[in-house]
């Protein structure tokens, strides 16, 4: 209570409390305890509120009688009581300030938030006393929005005064204002002041399966190898609606807008397009799984095609459990036909909720309405969820010193359009995430835009001078991992779909801003950003800091594979004792599929991480096991970051990550198990199921790493020591 005194400012005297309560509604608080006002409830469980000194009394006079074996009035409020503290300055930082700091140059801008105090008279109390305040103490204000759920200030001050306003009672946060966009700028990009080329007649391929494409665009065409249409009657190819060739040119080139900066549009794979939809995002009266397995035989059966990006989905079709869709059983069925890998989005949802502003991102985002739709539930595709990369609008551009727009997102958290998981008995869905795009809301109208925060790519209307536009959508952030798996069969031409997708798992990363809004609760995360953001960096070669190790082979039911983990004695031992170095398992298999088991996949593989003196060792304690038992061996206890072995069990991909902090006497070893469901013998499984496993490790705090070196000399030792034998 002496903290919740510290506050200055506040329209009346009553001190701010933040009480832990869990669920319990604000109503009841203020039932039990009249003159306590709840203003706000906040993540966490928490339910912040004004108290004046009547209500302080009883409750200190309530909690005397628990303590003294007395059951006082509304009892229930006390005992959900879990902490009591104040609002402090820490609290009212908002994300991006809690990140970067106060600026350095002064006088700076923060766009700053009051309580959005839901009686007239007390928010025009605390709007005039605020004004006083900011006056008295000599900041500017820029811009201010006064609507009933949403109270907010533009200000200049000074470093002084911002510390001041973190300590006022009436600031709910105070943050950076928006300044990640595009350039307004870069949609004027000439075609004659860029570099081009057609890629390497050996490229990879990538196959944009939507509506089409604008197969005369400078930027695609020198790297479009086919185009068909594949709707009747005419089987045109061209595209009409535009999404298919804003798709294409992020599948082509990847990050389109760091191709536009430096003016430099060099294709390093080839692409195929084919139009299995209309402008209406519809098709003809086939079905459309008919469609997509039409073209997806002809670009594999004429070019070898074996990356397909699907961006599509059904909005009458979301998971709720049960049997998946048509169409991703049609994509799981023709993944382990064809060995082709499969991209598809979550899919957009589209109604965002009016009383955003009342707390709602990111929790609407777990709403029945919001689950995955068809195709996303597909086990042997990789689904992507989609991330803001720009929280600055086309009007915060326009108009820097005013609040006309509020980004619902921060760079690298979830896009307030994109949908979550899970899949199949809880299979971790989307796999992976990827820039596609933010929305902001004028609290003013409650207009929602996505105007200049979305992913830039290629424009069918190029014929109009216009090479480049950008669009917001899980349709744009699929084409990102598209491009990547395309990529890595550059460098590894033979791979199968297993190793790619275990290739692509392995690199991810939940950035930091997605799981400090989640606060790291591993089960929404799953939901929404799945293993993470693709970290490029490593993803096609091996570095001295960061090595990758990669394995495809066949097991028998009920039976394991043992691969020990080659680590050098300087992976523990040398550089700063307190540096961060990881490990990362990845696993991949292509399962047979039946609609008609509520499991749905026959075959099941696992992995684990375990620590053994020797090999023998580690084999003994899993032959010890049945196959049943094996779920009961522990993984080693280390710092793992991310899911643990039943959580990923459940999909056809999974992965782990270890943070390793001190030096390990036992050697690692990761043991691979299949164990199929009864119904899932022969003819459905193969008597060996393939699968492919991949090791990552990374020491990238040591300067003087040579991982890459000393791995490799450690594996010709024993390759050495085997022919010897």
């Amino acid at each position: 209570m002496e903290e919740a005194g510290k506050d200055i400012g506040g329209f009346d005297d009553r001190p701010l409390f933040k009480l832990k309560v869990g669920t319990l509604p604000p109503e009841k608080i203020e039932q039990g305890f009249p003159g306590v006002e709840v203003v706000s409830q906040e993540d966490g469980g928490y339910a912040l509120a004004f108290a004046d000194k009547t209500a302080l009394d009883e409750f200190e006079a309530r909690l005397s009688q628990l303590a003294d074996g007395m059951i006082p009035k509304y009892a229930n409020i006390l005992y959900a009581l879990e902490a009591f503290d104040h609002w402090a300055s820490e609290d009212r930082m908002g994300w991006a300030l809690r990140r970067e700091g106060l600026p350095a140059q002064e006088p700076f801008i923060l766009d700053v938030e009051l309580w959005p105090l839901g009686r007239r008279d007390e928010r025009a109390a605390m709007i005039s006393a605020f004004n006083a305040w900011v006056e008295e103490e000599g900041s500017e204000v820029l811009d201010r929005i006064n609507a009933e759920d949403f109270v907010a200030y533009r200000l200049r001050l000074f470093r002084k005064h911002a510390e001041s306003l973190l300590r006022h009672r009436d600031v709910r946060t105070a943050d950076l204002p928006p300044r990640l966009g595009l350039e307004l700028g870069i949609m004027q990009l000439d075609i004659h002041e860029v570099g081009q080329s057609a890629p390497p007649g050996e490229a990879p391929l990538v196959a944009v399966l939507d509506s089409g494409i604008a197969e005369g665009h400078p930027l695609l065409a020198p790297a479009l190898g086919d185009a068909q249409g594949f709707l009747l009657p005419d089987k045109a190819s061209h595209d009409d609606d535009g999404h298919g060739t804003v798709v294409a040119g992020i599948a082509l080139y990847g990050d389109v807008e760091a191709c536009a900066q430096a003016k430099e549009f060099i294709p390093q794979l080839r692409l195929l397009s084919g139009r299995v939809l209309d402008h209406k995002a519809g098709s003809d009266a086939r079905f459309i799984e008919n469609i997509v397995d039409e073209a997806v035989r002809y670009f594999h059966e004429n070019y070898g095609c074996r990356v397909f990006n699907l961006s599509y989905g059904n909005l009458n079709k979301p998971y709720l459990g049960g049997r998946v869709g048509g169409l991703a059983y049609t994509l799981d069925r023709l993944a382990r036909e064809l060995d082709v890998l499969f991209v598809v989005p979550t899919g957009n949802f589209l109604d965002i909720p009016a009383d955003w502003l009342k707390n709602e991102y990111p929790h609407y985002l777990f709403k029945d309405e919001a689950r995955l739709i068809d195709p996303a539930t597909a086990l042997n595709a990789l689904t992507v969820g989609s991330l803001a990369r720009w929280d600055r609008s086309v009007k915060a551009w326009r108009w820097p010193t005013d609040l006309p727009e509020k980004p619902i997102a921060q760079r690298d958290q979830p896009s307030s359009f994109t949908r979550c998981g899970c899949s199949v008995k809880g299979a971790i869905k989307p796999e992976l995430v990827a820039y596609g795009g933010n929305q902001a809301i004028d609290p003013r109208g409650r207009n929602v835009s996505d105007r200049w925060l979305g992913e830039l790519s290629t424009d069918k209307d190029f014929a109009e001078g216009r090479l480049l536009s950008e669009r917001a959508g899980t349709s744009f952030a699929a084409p990102h991992i598209a491009h990547a798996a395309a990529r890595l069969l550059a460098e590894v031409p033979n791979a199968s779909m297993n190793l790619l997708r275990a290739l692509l798992i392995a690199n991810g990363r939940i950035p930091a801003a997605s799981h400090d809004l989640f606060r790291g609760e591993e089960d929404q995360l799953a939901q929404v950003v799945g293993y993470g953001m693709v970290d490029v960096s490593n993803l096609y070669r091996s570095t001295e800091e960061q090595v990758i190790l990669f394995s495809e082979s066949a097991l028998i039911d009920k039976h394991h594979h043992f691969y020990e983990v080659p680590i050098p004695e300087s992976f523990y031992n040398s550089g700063k004792k307190s540096r961060r170095r990881e490990i990362t398992v990845a696993l991949a298999h292509c399962p047979p599929v039946r609609t008609t088991r509520l499991d749905y996949k026959a075959s099941r593989f696992q992995f684990r991480l375990v620590e053994a003196e020797t090999l023998e060792d580690a084999v003994a304690a899993f032959d010890k096991a049945t196959v049943d038992e094996v779920e009961s061996i522990k993984e080693i206890n280390c710092n793992k970051t991310t899911y643990g072995t039943q959580k990923r069990a459940y999909g056809t991909v999974q992965a782990s990550t270890w943070a390793i902090k001190r030096s390990r006497k036992e050697r690692l070893f990761v043991a691979v198990t299949r164990n199929d469901h009864a119904w899932g013998i022969s003819p459905f499984t193969l008597e060996e199921e393939p699968y492919a496993l991949v090791i990552r490790m990374s020491d990238c705090e040591n300067e003087e790493a040579q991982l890459y070196t000393q791995i490799r000399a450690q594996l010709q030792a024993r390759e050495r020591a085997r022919v010897r034998i």
